[in-house]
């Protein structure tokens, strides 16, 4: 199991009672994500925020980080891309076991957010964990093996799922697909739709994932 590097933002009380991880895109790091925690922090003042980087350097960006390769755009064997998304998705896993333990938090407390590949990744890994985590905001994003989840689905927790209608990396297609995959599965699934946003987040994109955090880790 490969150590994940992070950086975090205390949570403004000085006293942690929920999580959130946010889980960078292809060719990011986790810096990219965690300036969320700006605009973020003062409405979730008891919450702290991680961001960790993906394992593997990235293909595509030798600046960034990847949580697997991606065949159309960096020629790599789909087979292998699969295995090493497998691989990652355990790592992270793993990484968030060790971060709820260190802040003495139970999975009920967490959210994950994720951003394209990061959301994709953190679609995958809450279903399969054994006790639910408080949610899960995917943005920009899409179902990995969709016709698996059902059958490999442990835990329900909530998902928002949020995309740009004139997204022109992950079709906008891909959130009504997801979303179909989700209910049939029996997740309690929320959208929101970015109007006019490409491949990015939007202010009222953040304000949903705003509400959504509000909701699932007051108290």
């Amino acid at each position: 199991m490969r150590e994940l590097r992070y950086k975090t933002r205390a949570a403004a009380s000085g006293q942690t009672t929920s999580m959130v991880v946010l889980v960078h895109g292809y060719g990011a790091d986790g810096s990219d994500l965690l300036g969320l925690a700006d605009p973020l922090a003062p409405h979730l003042p008891d919450t702290l925020f991680v961001a960790p980087d993906a394992p593997e350097p990235c293909a595509g960006n030798p600046f960034g980080f990847q949580w697997s390769p991606i065949p159309w755009l960096d020629g790599s064997d789909e087979t292998q891309a699969a295995a090493r998304f497998a691989a990652s998705a355990a790592d992270l896993d793993a990484f968030l076991d060790r971060r709820l333990a260190d802040a003495g938090l139970t999975p009920d407390r967490l959210v994950l957010l994720g951003f394209s590949q990061g959301a994709m990744i953190s679609l995958h890994i809450a279903p399969r964990r054994p006790l639910p985590v408080a949610g899960v905001i995917a943005i920009s994003g899409r179902l990995v093996v969709p016709e698996r989840l059902a059958a490999e689905t442990v835990a329900r927790p909530p998902v928002l799922l949020i995309h740009g209608d004139a997204d022109p990396v992950v079709p906008f297609g891909d959130m009504a697909a997801a979303g179909k995959a989700l209910v049939a599965a029996g997740f309690d699934t929320y959208g929101h739709v970015m109007t006019g946003t490409g491949h990015g987040i939007a202010p009222d994109g953040l304000g949903a994932a705003l509400q959504f955090l509000k909701q699932r880790l007051a108290g």
